[in-house]
Order: C-alpha cells, then sequence, then structure tokens
C-alpha cells in the first residue's frame, strides 16, 4: 500500500482497534491458479505474536483453504471508514480554483502466514468466540448451543480454521492532514451535514484524529 508520510498510522493499539472494529475483512492470497479473496469476519487475539494473531474460518470447499494450507503470505484488508471529498468544500477554491476531488479513508494491511488447521474442538472455539462478538449487542443474543449439537458437528466438518500471526501491518489514515486547517476544517463541516453515514463517520474520525 502506498503510504505517504503524512497519512501514515504506526501506533499499534491505533491499528489493532481498527482491526478488531471491521466486520467484514478482505483476505487475499496468491497460488498456483492466481489471486484467491475471500471476505471474512475475522477475530484477533491482540497479545498473541509482536502484532497480534488473526482467526477465521474458511469452507473446506473453498480453493483459498488449499492456497493457505501451502504456506505463503496472505494480505489481510481493514477498510472501516470512507467518504468522497468535493473540492468546493475548500476555502482555498475560492482563492485560486487549483482542486480537484479526492477520496479519505482509513485502511490497515497486516500480511502473514497462515496455519490451516479442522481440530473439531477447536474450530468450536473460534466460532464460538466470533458468534459471541457479533451477538453480544443484541438484546436477544444467539449462542452456538441453541443449535443441536449434531448439527453443529456436521457443519464443523465443512469447514477449517486457521490462524495468521501478523508480521507485518501498515495503517493508512488519509483524513486531510496534507491540506491546510481552512480546508481541513472545510471538508470536516461538509462532511458533517451529509445526508449519508459514512460520511458523517469520517468527519467524526476527523475529530478525533
Amino acid at each position: 500500500m502506498y503510504v505517504p508520510a503524512a497519512f501514515r498510522q504506526n501506533d499499534l493499539s491505533a491499528l489493532q482497534e481498527e482491526i478488531t472494529d471491521c466486520r467484514l475483512a478482505t483476505l487475499i492470497s496468491s497460488g498456483e491458479s492466481g489471486l484467491q479473496a475471500s471476505h471474512l469476519p475475522l477475530l484477533l487475539r491482540a497479545d498473541e505474536g509482536q502484532y497480534g494473531t488473526l482467526y477465521g474460518h474458511l469452507a473446506r470447499a473453498n480453493p483459498h483453504a488449499q492456497v493457505l494450507a501451502k504456506g505463503g503470505e496472505a494480505l489481510v484488508i481493514f477498510h472501516t471508514t470512507d467518504a468522497y471529498i468535493s473540492p468546493s468544500w475548500y476555502p482555498a477554491k475560492a482563492e485560486h480554483g487549483k482542486v480537484v476531488p479526492t477520496w479519505n479513508y482509513i485502511a490497515v494491511h497486516a500480511y502473514g502466514r497462515a496455519e490451516v488447521f479442522d481440530d473439531a474442538e477447536r474450530l468450536l472455539i473460534l466460532l464460538r468466540e466470533l458468534t459471541d462478538r457479533h451477538e453480544r449487542p443484541r438484546p436477544q443474543p444467539w449462542a452456538l448451543d441453541d443449535a443441536p449439537r449434531d448439527y453443529i458437528d456436521g457443519m464443523l466438518r465443512a469447514i477449517v480454521g486457521f490462524a495468521l500471526p501478523i508480521e507485518r501491518l501498515e495503517g493508512k489514515w488519509k483524513l486531510g492532514q496534507n491540506r491546510s486547517d481552512a480546508d481541513q476544517a472545510g471538508v470536516k463541516s461538509g462532511l458533517d451535514v451529509s445526508t449519508d453515514p459514512r460520511d458523517r463517520a469520517l468527519a467524526r474520525r476527523m475529530t478525533d484524529r
């Protein structure tokens, strides 16, 4: 990922928080038949390894599982917040007109080599953690034990799990840091009044930064 110095994020806690906040990640690997990409909810165990370890699962029939098992480097992309930036929001437009549209966003890239596993108990622990993470905010959370155990056992035979220790992390917080304070304030004001909640989410991230 191309990351100019102004946009580089090196703080490990901020990078790990972004990974945790991302509900659906993109896992990319290269195999004999070319690139494989899968869109997956992942679990980060932040205290395992230098940068943390990612856990997830794939359908056993998914060719991506075989590619991961061969141990080549994989890339995982986490992307939570983005917005189109109109040049009309820059005060600089009225001053000299030398402005163009852009896109602001936050992204994290994690690199590593996966260990694939199909042990039923280990898979069950992983599925419980993933399910609990997404069910916990619900008024009546569903739990894995709500389904018949023989049904769950059949589902477990149809998947493989993986653990991916993160070997390298890249973070890009492209939030207009290369613009003047006035231009940044203009962008934030424009995003704040947008009817699109994704725009307002990026405005909040600009404030947080």
